[in-house]
């Protein structure tokens, strides 16, 4: 007799498949997978996967502390997450020999399974708008309280440096903003691909791609600076100007080009590549529970 399964396994069995896709999705440009490391000479496909073991038994905890916190302040939520993330890090860089495969994917992962929770426990439905509203509403002011400080410039993080700089903050201001990224423009542009090609990759790679091209991705920045994100997102929406009736293969080309290029220029798109895992994972839970 087969068990079934509790809506915190669902949950966190939806995230690791998120994560398991992500890494999967070959090709992608200047990002590791199955062909390649891309623009990265300290981690492959098989150090992804090891990873993404070490983190999987943390991601029903995130769902369980949001049902725990469900009706206490926002804060007490993003209080619970971060002491497990911090957890979850820790376990990341032992398996990995401290090298940083998935952790803007622990915080958002992290996040979106705690709002889950909160969702859940209050009895509402599970639409990708709900869930990114109560993430927003758990993130509050983190991007303020956790970079606003003008503290020792020697001392902050790549993430701080960029802030500061230009103003742009990264996870923490996609999370605060509810993915604004992810629902305004990829979910719309994964969706139509989808319609049209089916589940062949190309809705995957149209998401990342135009990820790419909109988000403004301090992974690149802090390989590449400005020039870098400017140029990154000007072959993005090269390869999305194709028209879609040029067939997989056509596309798929052209993405091996891109990457091939972003490996020459140490370009890699980390941060858009954590929002697709977003998206996958958001749009798993709405088709998982949506007649609940």
């Amino acid at each position: 007799m087969t068990a079934v399964m509790t809506i915190g396994e669902r949950v966190s069995e939806i995230a690791r498949k998120a994560l398991v896709r992500e890494i999967d999705l070959t090709p992608k440009p200047g990002l590791v997978d199955r062909h390649d490391s891309g623009a990265h000479r300290d981690m492959d496909y098989p150090l992804f996967l090891c990873s993404i073991e070490a983190i999987s038994p943390f991601l029903e905890r995130f769902y369980q502390q949001g049902c725990e916190t469900a009706f206490q302040p926002a804060d007490r939520t993003l209080s619970a997450l971060r002491a497990t993330g911090l957890a979850c890090e820790r376990r990341m860089f032992q398996k990995t020999g401290g090298i940083n495969t998935h952790k803007g994917s622990i915080f958002s992962l992290g996040l979106l399974c705690g709002a889950v929770g909160r969702v859940v426990a209050g009895g509402q439905e599970l639409s990708i708008e709900r869930i990114c509203t109560e993430v927003a509403y758990i993130s509050k002011d983190i991007v303020l309280n956790d970079f606003g400080c003008q503290g020792n410039t020697s001392s902050a993080t790549a993430g701080e440096k960029i802030y500061r700089r230009y103003g742009l903050a990264g996870a923490r201001g996609e999370a605060e903003s509810g993915f604004v990224t992810v629902r305004t423009y990829a979910l719309p542009a994964y969706l139509s691909a989808l319609s049209e090609h089916g589940p062949s990759g190309r809705a995957d790679l149209v998401a990342l791609l135009t990820l790419i091209s909109k988000n403004g991705d301090t992974n690149i920045i802090s390989r590449a600076g400005l020039a870098g994100l400017d140029f990154s997102r000007k072959c993005a929406e090269k390869v999305l100007n194709i028209p879609s009736s040029i067939d997989d293969e056509v596309f798929f080309e052209n993405v091996f080009n891109i990457n091939k290029i972003f490996i020459d220029k140490n370009i890699s798109p980390g941060g858009s590549a954590d929002l697709l895992s977003v998206l996958f994972f958001l749009t798993d839970v709405e088709a998982a529970f949506s007649k609940m």
